[in-house]
């Protein structure tokens, strides 16, 4: 038995975001992992309050809100192993219900421009999270989850893109025919 996880790759506009984009000449700068296609079950290291960009931690992300509502995207697919699955979705549900426990890795950031692994206990950006889960569920990351930036796993040779534009026009075609069949 398989499964699908989605990775979620966002451009947010955040003036953090623009900054990681200069420095990487890339345009999607968010990393997020969802186990649903429409993901309604979506988790990364971000902002845990809108105003705040220096309030951050694990959360779990509303997709259709805040600082994602208006953001383009590229959205990849993997399939995974029965047992990933539930590992993966272990480790999350882990992660959530001990939220308060993790912090965002802002030093983490400054560490990939320096080459040099920053590690905090319990801490994350978004996409050294994203690659740490692949890498606990059984996925070759092929380098350290430290150094990876969202165009790192984007170019992941088992992740399969799906989508490409407006992440609302992404959840208006998943979301409307299944309401409109479910």
């Amino acid at each position: 038995m398989t499964h699908t996880i989605y990775i979620v790759l966002t451009k947010t506009g955040t003036l953090l975001s623009k900054a990681i984009g200069m420095y990487t000449g890339k345009e999607m700068n968010h990393a997020s992992v969802s186990f649903d296609a429409e993901l309604f079950n979506m988790y990364s290291f971000g902002r845990t309050q809108l105003n705040n960009p220096l309030s951050g931690g694990f959360l779990r992300e509303n997709a259709e809100t805040g600082l994602l509502e208006p953001a383009d995207c590229v959205i990849y697919r993997c399939t995974v192993s029965h047992y990933q699955y539930l590992e993966m979705r272990r480790i999350v549900h882990h992660m959530y219900n001990n939220r308060d426990h993790y912090k965002y890795n802002f030093l983490g950031l400054f560490g990939i421009v320096m080459q040099m692994e920053l590690r905090r206990e319990r801490a994350y950006f978004c996409s050294q999270f994203v690659a740490t889960l692949l890498k606990m569920g059984g996925l070759p990351v092929y380098q350290n989850p430290a150094f990876m930036t969202p165009h790192c796993i984007s170019e992941l040779p088992y992740l399969e893109k799906v989508f490409a534009g407006k992440l609302s026009d992404y959840l208006q075609g998943v979301r409307e025919p299944a309401m409109l069949y479910g």
